[in-house]
């Protein structure tokens, strides 16, 4: 089903919305052939779009879990759709308001970028043992070609202890920073003493203009730049969201010539900085990714991120906003030192697929990142790996059910110990792949190995019950000792009624780090979440 032009401005969908688990599970279903499973956030309707063009499919098929997803969606999006052959009316209002309340037992990880998370993809918000809460509020509005999305919370996490004198110390060396003023505090190592945390936070506030099926933007809005549900190696959650102007073709786009080889494309530019670094402070960061569906069945992306400039390095001038675009060969020490330097960069190649002779069950993907190398295609040795099969339902009276599992590297076999200056690392910003302390990619980290595995129970197109399995382990010839992680979750999502949902998780976690604290440690964390999502306004008003 071809749709016609749309000139109407559509906000984001955060990442972490129902709508992507729901929207991925059709694809892999064997419907929404137009969804780019490796570019989120998509708009409002850019998502209606697609299911606009496999709504017939899925009505015609006997595939009654598909038909309730379908549903379900439509409804989310309903404000969108125009009365009979009217315009689109002005869409605004409140489209949420929750509140988390989660109690953590023992000690926790919030160290991505040495240790580990005991929490990830989580926005970078604070958490400490005991009583944290989380609340807030996101609105939509749009009219004609612009749109407006802001989402903002309060955000407590209480007091705690952090790392001694001594391992503080211990990490920033090994990073190459003296930990001596202005590197303290570092927000990639949380010292002890840790203050409680009481900030409101916008997690994304975005002013978007739509412009011939882009979307125009400037402010704070998420990117999960990858095909995997666990992590994004070059863009995801886990870290806060920058503040930066972006382009982002949001509808498919069919190039004379090129499409005829490499099918429709996407593509997405954003520009913005980096905070929480110190060594050199505040540097600059701009992405861009390409990706293309050569068959309604396989999909690929190129990306690259670039970290560049800071105070005390290079001036952030056009020269070398533009080297970074096209310089690809190694740079020597003292280019690296100068104001010549191209920044850090960082290449990102992905692919989904859905596998022959069940494609409306398995759906097989790869997300790799390297450092320095034009692709990781062109130097597979030297890339992190994320891949994994997603199996959408299972045949007969299991249908209700699917099954993920992913395996994730970041410690390739290049050398025998990189000493985790390798992925997420860089010479010159040496607090490397991090926003406010967090890695703004893959929430495994630096010189590490692990996977996750899900089983989910489908209540409806969306309510669920989910257990989760995870698992990390970091090398000793990294962290003194090594590290270990393992993680059990049972997970509900529920809907009291049409408009209240019911988000509650009990994660048990088991972590050892001898760096830190001697032998087993356990923690436990229990988290209710209650979310109403009222329905939008319309003006003129609809029936």
């Amino acid at each position: 089903m071809k749709q016609p032009v749309d000139h109407y401005g559509s906000a984001y969908i955060p990442v972490d919305n129902w709508v992507y688990p729901a929207m991925t599970r059709l694809y892999s279903m064997g419907f929404l052939d137009t969804a780019f499973l490796g570019m989120r956030p998509w708009t409002r309707r850019s998502a209606l779009h697609m299911l606009q063009a496999s709504r017939d499919a899925v009505v015609s098929s006997d595939n009654e879990e598909a038909q309730d997803i379908l549903a379900k969606l439509l409804r989310e999006f309903s404000a969108e759709v125009p009365d009979g052959s009217s315009p689109r009316p002005t869409v605004y209002g409140l489209e949420s308001a929750y509140t988390r309340l989660m109690g953590i037992g023992g000690p926790t990880l919030r160290d991505s970028f040495h240790l580990g998370q005991t929490i990830n993809n989580d926005y970078g918000r604070p958490y400490q043992t005991g009583f944290n809460n989380i609340t807030g509020f996101s609105t939509v509005n749009e009219v004609g070609r612009f749109s407006l999305y802001v989402r903002g919370e309060y955000q407590h996490s209480p007091s705690g202890s952090g790392y001694s004198q001594a391992l503080a110390s211990q990490l920033s060396a090994n990073d190459y920073i003296p930990y001596v003023p202005p590197n303290v505090p570092q927000d990639t190592i949380p010292a002890n003493p840790i203050a409680a945390q009481n900030p409101f936070r916008l997690v994304e506030a975005s002013l978007s203009f739509h412009l011939l099926g882009h979307e125009i933007s400037g402010g704070k809005s998420d990117a999960w730049l990858g095909p995997a549900a666990g992590g994004a190696m070059a863009w995801s959650n886990n870290a806060e969201n920058i503040y930066s102007f972006r382009i982002n073709r949001v509808e498919p786009l069919n190039v004379f010539l090129l499409s005829k080889l490499l099918g429709p494309l996407r593509y997405d530019f954003f520009y913005g900085s980096l905070k929480g670094h110190t060594s050199p402070n505040s540097p600059y960061t701009h992405s861009e990714m390409f990706s293309f569906q050569p068959t309604k069945n396989f999909q690929f992306g190129f990306q690259r991120t670039i970290i560049f400039g800071g105070a005390g390095h290079a001036p952030v001038t056009l020269h070398t906003f533009l080297k970074g675009f096209f310089s690809f060969n190694d740079t020597t020490g003292a280019e690296k030192n100068s104001r010549n330097d191209p920044g850090a960069r960082f290449s990102d190649f992905n692919f989904s697929y859905r596998l022959p002779f069940v494609r409306k069950y398995a759906t097989l993907y790869l997300d790799s990142i390297s450092h320095d190398d034009v692709t990781p295609i062109s130097a597979p040795r030297r890339a992190a790996y994320r891949t994994g099969v997603y199996i959408s339902q299972f045949p007969g009276r299991l249908n209700k059910l699917d099954f993920r599992v992913e395996a994730v590297t970041t410690d390739p076999p290049v050398f025998q110990s990189h000493g985790g200056q390798f992925n997420y690392w860089e010479v010159i910003q040496l607090q490397g792949y991090t926003n406010k302390g967090y890695i703004m990619g893959d929430w495994i980290g630096r010189e590490a190995k692990g996977g996750q595995a899900w089983l989910t129970y489908h209540l409806s197109g969306n309510e669920w019950v989910q257990l989760e399995y995870l698992n990390k382990k970091t090398p000793k010839d990294f962290i003194a000792g090594g590290t270990t992680q393992n993680q059990f979750k049972v997970s509900v999502v529920k809907r009291l009624n049409k408009d209240l949902e019911l988000n509650s998780y009990y994660q048990y976690e088991g972590w050892k780090a001898p760096i830190y604290k001697s032998g087993l440690q356990k923690n436990s964390i229990v988290s209710v979440q209650l979310t109403w999502f009222p329905k939008l306004r319309t003006s003129p008003k609809q029936p």
